[in-house]
């Protein structure tokens, strides 16, 4: 293992509707064979979850899933969209080993485009002594909708580590 990723799951905005008026959406995240789920959030399509989930990363060439769904009592739950995004950029930030910088130092940028999810440019920042990524992806195979989430990097003692790869 190299080390754990914090995946804090913000808020979805404008989220599909799935019952009458509205939606009970939760949130699964998966790398690889993890599989982590949120709360779910009644009757709402802007909810907010503010949910800390922590998936541990052998390899960081394979990407995080988000999938969004409506729970239902007498039914399967709805799919209400999906995403994916890929961890290396934050990873190659972290692997630089920042130390000194003053907080808020943006390190690298990662543009929206055909091959990611994101809604708008996602920035990888030092904050407190931590590298940190801000993330809004856009649903795919759903009308609409879109999750923040917020990536922070936990370093493992005596695990390989990212830096000895």
């Amino acid at each position: 293992m190299l080390g754990l990723l914090k995946v804090r799951v913000l808020r979805g905005v404008n989220l599909a509707v799935r019952d009458l008026w509205s939606s009970d959406p939760y949130v699964i995240l998966k790398m690889g064979k993890q599989k982590l789920k949120t709360r779910v959030i009644k009757r709402n399509t802007n909810p907010i979850w503010n949910e800390e989930l922590t998936l541990s990363v052998e390899d960081p060439a394979l990407p995080v899933r988000v999938e969004v769904y409506d729970k239902d009592t007498f039914s399967l739950d709805d799919p209400m969209g999906n995403a994916e995004f890929d961890i290396r950029p934050f990873v190659e930030a972290v692997r630089m080993n920042l130390q000194g910088i003053p907080n808020g130092t943006v390190i690298t940028k990662v543009a929206p485009s055909r091959q990611n999810c994101l809604a708008d440019e996602s920035a990888v920042y030092w904050s407190d002594g931590k590298v940190i990524q801000d993330l809004v992806l856009r649903l795919k195979d759903v009308e609409r909708g879109e999750v923040e989430l917020q990536l922070q990097w936990v370093s493992i003692p005596g695990a390989g580590g990212l830096l000895s790869i």
